[in-house]
Formats: structure tokens, C-alpha cells, sequence
């Protein structure tokens, strides 16, 4: 995520706040496992110099798609990350905002246009996702009969609340359960995660807060984890529902601190080692292990899921609680092998019928690094 940073960092207002949603566009393209085209990034700096405009950027990629064959563009797992980051730095840049069950809606259909069919439309029928954060299991989910009423309540309920004379802490901890029972509405099939985060952006932003967009676009996995881990519980198993890792994101974004937004603190079945090296809710403090830091975040993702395993494609994809096999070989496993991080079980015959994916030595220590 540094193809911009000359511009946030150095450039001038207009194309820092350019920068920044291009930036968090394309970050939480993440959240599925997707990963923009170098055509993209190009159509985004011109963007951002002045060359073009958002409504030329957004057509350039329309265009560029249209030209590609069908053939083509079944095998081309940036089209949906193109189209929807084209489509989220043009909801970024603009003032407007509308804090109601159609103004979330129109997130949706504005994010998704040209990529859903069922784009802004509230889903009626039920949904579970398998989540690599809780072993496989699912989120329980709002039944759709009762979509739209809940997310009319949470909506209207927030609205009523007053924030008057509350201390940064108290801001913090409320918005994190509206944003958190939010999302557990799940009100579409697909998108769920980057809607709420760019509604999340424009409503805190409506509310006079200065949001930088930087946690959303370099962290925009572990957002949809502490989101899962909010909205999980299991009895049976002693786990309990646990905001306070999406209170860390938000203490971050609201308060400037610096807590440890690592995913592998929020593993539900996570060894004993990693969760007695998590901070508690009152630390507050900045990372210091460059090598796990340097690593992008979805090859420490898999390495994480894979551990020191044995797995099928479909094991892990299952475990990730990914479904696009295109996209996961091409932004998975695909660098991982190139980077000399995973292998083959049967190297010498890859279409071989038990064949699995397991770390390299090289691998196995960048997987004890990130422990």
C-alpha cells in the first residue's frame, strides 16, 4: 500500500486527499482477497495528478473491462477490485452523506455498480460465511425477514443517542457497538465489510472527526476480523462475544494510539503462546517486529492459515472462508510459492489427487516470526 504514499505524505492537499481514498479504496479490497490491477493503479495517479477526473477514471475502467473477451475476463481476478475501488475513491471524495436504511443502501449500489446484480438491493434469503478467524464456523447473522427492521433500528437508535459531554473513551466504545451491530445485520449477500467501512467513514467524518483513511486501508482484514470476533459466540466452547479488538481499530483511528491490530490475536483456537503475547486493552503501543510488519498482509494471512499443515486448496480456502479460486491462487498462493514461502506436496506432479500446500524452511521461519 505505498504506491501512494508521495502523495499523502508530500503532495499537495487536493492530491492527499486523493491519495488517501485511492488508498483505502484499494486497501479494503482485502477483506475478500482480491487485489487491483496494475492498470488501477496507473488510472489512480493520473487521478490523483490532476490528469483525469473521477468520472473519466471510473469510465476508463468500465472501458478497459468492456474491451477484454469473456474468456478473458473469467480469468481475471481484478475486475471486481478494479471496478469497486474506482467506485469507493469517488463515494470518498464526496461531502455528501445521508444517515438513513437508504443512505447504507446506496453505499451498496454505488460500490457495487457494475459489479453485483444485486447491488443496493437487501437480501431475502439467510446467509453463513465460514470464517478462517473462528476455525470455520459461521457469524450468526440477522434472519432476512427481519433485515430491514433491524438495520432501521440501529440506524434510528444511533441517531437519537447523544454524544454530548462523553470522553473520547466513551465516543470510542459506543461507536464500536453501532458499528459492530451494524454489520452483524449482514443486510446484503456480498460487500457487507466494505460497505460498513466506507458508511463508517462517512459517518464519522458527518460527525466532525477528522478520520484518516490509513487503518482502513493497511488493516482492513483484521477490521473484518474484530468485526467477526464482536458478533461470536459459543457456549459450548467458553467463547464469548468481543468488542475489544474492534475498540483497539477505533481507539486507533479516533485517539491516535498505536495498539497491535494483528490477526492472529483474535483466532479463536489460537495456541496458548500467541494469545499470552497479545496486549491487553490497556497497552497501548506500537509494534517493533519489522519482519511481520513488512510482510503484506494477505501472505501473512496464509501462513498463519496454514501453520505447519498439510492442505488441500480447498482445505484452505475453506479455512480463510474464501470462495473465488482464481482470485485466491492468483493473490494467495500464487506469491506465496513465487516468494519461496509455500510449496507442493508433489512438486513433480501438481494435478496429483492428494495434493497439498505446506511452508518451505524459508516459510517456517517467517511463520515463527509472525507468532
Amino acid at each position: 500500500m505505498n504506491e501512494f504514499d508521495q502523495y499523502i505524505r508530500q503532495g499537495e492537499p487536493d492530491k492527499r486527499e486523493k491519495g488517501y481514498a485511492w488508498q483505502t479504496a484499494i486497501g479494503l479490497q482485502a477483506v475478500d482477497g482480491l487485489k487491483p490491477s496494475e492498470y488501477l493503479i496507473e488510472t489512480a495517479r493520473k487521478h490523483i495528478e490532476g490528469d483525469i477526473t473521477i468520472d473519466q477514471a471510473q469510465q476508463l475502467i468500465k472501458s478497459y473491462y468492456q474491451s477484454k473477451s469473456v474468456r478473458a475476463r473469467d480469468a481475471d481476478s481484478t475486475e471486481e477490485a478494479d471496478k469497486v475501488s474506482a467506485n469507493i475513491a469517488r463515494l470518498l471524495s464526496e461531502r455528501s452523506f445521508a444517515f438513513t436504511v437508504a443512505g447504507f443502501t446506496a453505499v451498496h449500489r454505488r460500490i457495487f455498480d457494475g459489479v453485483f446484480k444485486f447491488a443496493g438491493k437487501i437480501r431475502d434469503y439467510n446467509i453463513t460465511k465460514k470464517e478462517w478467524v473462528l476455525g470455520g464456523d459461521t457469524v450468526l447473522y440477522v434472519s432476512a425477514p427481519d433485515v430491514r427492521k433491524a438495520l432501521e433500528y440501529d440506524i434510528e437508535q444511533e441517531k437519537s443517542f447523544d454524544y454530548t459531554g462523553l470522553a473520547m473513551a466513551q465516543v470510542v466504545g459506543h461507536v464500536t457497538k453501532f458499528v459492530s451491530g451494524v454489520w452483524q445485520i449482514h443486510p446484503f449477500g456480498e460487500g457487507n465489510t466494505r460497505t460498513t467501512a466506507v458508511f463508517t467513514i462517512q459517518y464519522l467524518r458527518s460527525m466532525g472527526f477528522a478520520v484518516e483513511n490509513d487503518l482502513f486501508a493497511n488493516h482492513s482484514w483484521y477490521f473484518r476480523n474484530a468485526l467477526v470476533r464482536a458478533n461470536y459466540q459459543n457456549v459450548q466452547k467458553g467463547i464469548k462475544r468481543n468488542a475489544e479488538y474492534l475498540e483497539r481499530f477505533f481507539r486507533n483511528l479516533l485517539m491516535g494510539e498505536n495498539n497491535e491490530l494483528k490477526n492472529r490475536y483474535l483466532l479463536v483456537q489460537a495456541p496458548d503462546e500467541w494469545a499470552e503475547s497479545a496486549p491487553s486493552s490497556e497497552d497501548n503501543r506500537t509494534s517493533t517486529e519489522q519482519p511481520t510488519e513488512q510482510v503484506p498482509e494477505q501472505l501473512r494471512v496464509l501462513l498463519l492459515a496454514i501453520a505447519h499443515e498439510k492442505l488441500s486448496l480447498k482445505a484452505l480456502m475453506e479455512r480463510m472462508g474464501l470462495k473465488h479460486r482464481p482470485t485466491f491462487l492468483a493473490n494467495y498462493i500464487n506469491p506465496a510459492m513465487s516468494e519461496g514461502l509455500v510449496k507442493l506436496l508433489y512438486p513433480d506432479n501438481p494435478n496429483h489427487p492428494r495434493q497439498k500446500y505446506l511452508l518451505t524452511a524459508k516459510g517456517a521461519v517467517l511463520y515463527d516470526s509472525l507468532k
